[in-house]
């Protein structure tokens, strides 16, 4: 065959047909993800008001989701290698329809941390999926930084879309209605993607291997619980016993993958020190914006006395700007750098988070609108970038498990984020004090969560049910503010870091072989 016939075969593979019509049905799925997370923020204080949980049983319904998606990502991104992407997809997302009702009628706190752990289940399934799909469906390098960047914008654009949403049918319905979303979106996914998304695995992949998956589900859930626990109340047997047990199981995981001749996940991968310093960088932006993006809706709603639509429009202008930064994010690291987009959008994020450690009651929303516009460029610059990264670091054959890399530092940030920034929020809000003249069970209830202080003030007299919501108001928001500048300080160190450890990093430029 000469140079010209390989490049012609070479082009050929890399323009797919329905490769685009694919890319639609796998950003479904993102959609389903994305909707699934952002509407939960709206829907707490409803939530709150209905199923009464604690302020920790909050965090749980909050966190648990990402808890077990992030223990469960990489076994499934391992298993689609296995027995088909394609495969794993559909399943996942007729499940995580079907969880997504059992979220909706769920009738105690109880029940919803064990629906959202469910939802975890299912929802692990889709996000490696998705990415090691769009690997193997685009081989010109171009092409798929421009699939990464759509697939990155429509997650975006569901972080946009779920509170909008949400908020419409919040307003006309209850809350349980925002998960209810999800089924017809599940639907179409599932029937489109039967049609054209092709099917991809590995070719000889070696067998599941169970022990690891269990390893590696107890050594995450482990040690986030440990640090979840921790930073709301402080230091005690039963979470040092969960630490040590956590760091052993991943410990044992490490080594069982390095002696095993088909591992779950190739430790060898993060001798790629593009692919690390991208999964570090990816777990240390969630880390720091998680925390404040749980509770920003419930300060839009309950301190500044927004409807929950209007809480959903201003949130807005974080997704505009990360679907636009996602779109053109291959382009400009491929004429600058990689490691100047990364740093540069890292940064911006967090000079954004240090705006909003000035927030007070009456802030205004030129101010806050402006910070999640910068929020959501930075955010989907460095996004996208470390995505293209990351699949482009590996064989087509382990994309599943880089994928599930990548998802896995995005969760276990998120879970991380909730937990220990949460935890600032909610242990500076339970100190306030009570005004003169709160009864005791009253104060009690009002220390729980700020809906619990906004419902427990109705049955006192207005003076006294004013005095207690500002000061329980004042106290989230000086909760928020210590969060918000915790995470910029995250944000700052992790764009230093990955300024050094993305150095002479590249994107792809040439068409791969398929």
């Amino acid at each position: 065959m000469t140079r010209t016939d390989h490049l012609t075969k070479e082009s050929e593979v890399s323009r797919r047909p329905g490769r685009w019509l694919a890319l639609a049905v796998l950003v479904l799925a993102v959609l389903l993800v994305a909707v699934d997370a952002t509407v939960l923020g709206l829907a707490t204080p409803f939530l709150s008001e209905d199923l009464k949980p604690t302020g920790t049983q909050l965090l749980w319904i909050g966190d648990v989701y990402s808890f077990v998606i992030a223990g469960l990502l990489v076994s499934m991104g391992s298993l689609g290698d296995r027995v088909g992407r394609k495969k794993l997809l559909l399943t996942g997302a007729v499940a995580f329809g079907a969880v997504s009702v059992l979220n909706a009628y769920a009738t105690s706190p109880e029940m919803m941390i064990v629906a959202r752990a469910l939802l975890g289940v299912a929802g692990a399934t889709l996000m490696p999926s998705t990415l090691a799909l769009i690997r193997n469906l685009f081989h010109d390098p171009r092409e798929r930084s421009l699939a990464i960047g759509i697939w990155g914008a429509m997650a975006s654009a569901g972080a946009a879309v779920g509170p909008v949403v949400g908020g419409f049918l919040l307003e006309h319905f209850w809350w349980g209605s925002v998960f209810l979303i999800n089924l017809p979106v599940m639907v179409v996914l599932v029937l489109v993607g039967l049609k054209y998304i092709p099917e991809s695995k590995n070719p000889a992949p070696g067998p599941w291997d169970l022990l690891s998956v269990a390893l590696s589900l107890v050594g995450m859930i482990g040690v986030v619980y440990a640090v979840k626990e921790a930073a709301a109340h402080g230091l005690r047997a039963d979470m040092a016993a969960a630490a040590v047990i956590g760091v052993a199981a991943m410990a044992w995981f490490v080594r069982r993958q390095l002696r095993l001749e088909a591992p779950l996940l190739d430790m060898r991968l993060f001798h790629h020190r593009g692919f690390s310093g991208a999964v570090l960088a990816d777990l240390l932006t969630i880390l720091g914006l998680s925390g404040l993006v749980f509770f920003l809706s419930q300060f839009l709603q309950l301190v500044q006395g927004r409807s929950p639509l209007e809480a959903g429009l201003a949130e807005l202008p974080a997704a505009v700007g990360a679907v636009t930064a996602g779109l053109i994010a291959g382009n400009v690291a491929r004429r600058f750098s990689v490691r100047s987009v990364v740093s540069g959008g890292l940064a911006a994020v967090g000079l954004a988070l240090a705006v909003l450690t000035l927030l007070d009651r009456s802030t205004g929303y030129p101010v806050l609108g402006a910070s999640l516009l910068v929020v959501g460029v930075g955010a989907g610059f460095a996004f996208t970038v470390t995505a293209d990264v990351i699949l482009s670091s590996v064989p087509r054959e382990q994309a599943g498990a880089a994928s599930a890399v990548s998802e896995t530092a995005y969760e276990l940030g998120a879970a991380l984020g909730i937990a220990v920034l949460g935890s600032i929020v909610t242990g500076v809000y339970s100190d306030f004090v009570s005004p003169p003249g709160v009864p005791a069970a009253t104060s009690a209830a009002a220390h729980e969560s700020l809906g619990g202080a906004v419902e427990a003030s109705g049955g006192l007299p207005d003076a006294t049910a004013g005095a207690l919501v500002t000061a329980a108001q004042d106290a989230f928001v000086e909760g928020l503010r210590i969060a918000a500048g915790a995470g910029a300080a995250v944000l700052l160190a992790t764009a230093v870091a990955a300024w050094f450890l993305l150095r002479g990093q590249k994107l792809e430029e040439g068409v791969e072989h398929p």
